[in-house]
């Protein structure tokens, strides 16, 4: 029976893929994988010998429709990707959306994941959390998309690459405030490490390495809920440094949140700016 299967694939260590997905490689008549080179590692690790065809962002589209004729013509199809679960933040939706629009069954092989499984290690609060996948990778970009989270009552999620995490770090700094952030790298593998600090903290911890390599997950604490509309600059100031914010941080969120600026909060503060 033609079935697109979705396989979730490894991390990192090669031993965090279920036997049920091992199976479906075995069976399937083809492999649909981003990168052909990567997961023939994975294949011969297993003993696993079939057909592959590559299928990632840049032939994403044309790609799919022979692989829904190849479905069509009752072939079973294993989608892959270089690590972890198709389509979280990798190729797939395009054939996912035409395998359902044609009829086809699509199966779900669930395994690891880079995001649940730094969240699952942060410490972290679990009850809530998005997962936001890549950053803009420019700043005003990046900036623009935190601060439409800076509300956001659940533990946010992020992927990074390692030549960007110290500047999305200091955005994040900017935009979300000095919140608990946790830094998984290189998740399962050899050199497996978690960071847990302040992004200020975490930012210059990195940046007085020589390098920063491997894959990055950004966890970021859930932010509050929106102050009380009646809850005055002066009260609203004075929570955050009871809560352990200094005075000048607490001025500056309080700004943020308002839309003001800070000779504004000053000025309703009854303070005089350059004094400070």
């Amino acid at each position: 029976m033609a079935t697109l299967y979705i396989v979730a694939t490894p991390v990192g260590n090669l031993e965090d893929i279920t036997l049920r997905a091992l199976r479906i490689l075995k069976e399937a008549d083809v492999i649909a994988c981003e990168d052909t080179r990567q997961t023939q590692k994975l294949l011969d690790h297993y003993g696993i010998h079939k057909p592959m065809v590559s299928y990632h962002d840049h032939n994403e589209q044309s790609r799919t429709a022979d692989l829904i004729e190849r479905l069509e013509s009752g072939k079973t199809i294993a989608l892959v990707t270089d690590a972890g679960t198709p389509l979280v933040s990798d190729p797939g939706y395009r054939i996912v959306h035409a395998a359902t629009a044609a009829g086809i069954a699509v199966v779900p092989i669930p395994g690891a994941s880079a995001a649940i499984t730094a969240l699952s290690a942060s410490g972290l609060p679990t009850d809530q959390f998005r997962f936001c996948g890549f950053l803009p990778p420019k700043s005003g970009q990046r900036r623009h998309a935190l601060e439409a989270l800076r509300t956001d009552p659940a533990t946010l999620i992020f992927y990074e690459a390692p030549h960007r995490i110290v500047e999305s770090l200091e955005d994040v700094a900017f935009v979300l405030g000095e919140r608990e952030c946790v830094i998984g790298r290189e998740l399962t593998k050899l050199h497996e490490e978690f960071l847990r600090g302040t992004p200020s903290r975490l930012a210059t911890t990195l940046r007085e390495r020589p390098s920063i390599k491997g894959e990055i997950t950004l966890l970021v604490a859930k932010g509050e809920a929106p102050a009380p509309v009646d809850e005055s600059l002066a009260s609203a100031v004075e929570r955050l440094m009871a809560e352990g914010v200094a005075r000048m941080d607490a001025i500056k969120q309080v700004a943020r949140a308002r839309g003001l600026g800070k000779r504004d909060v000053y000025r309703q503060l009854g303070e005089d700016h350059e004094s400070h």
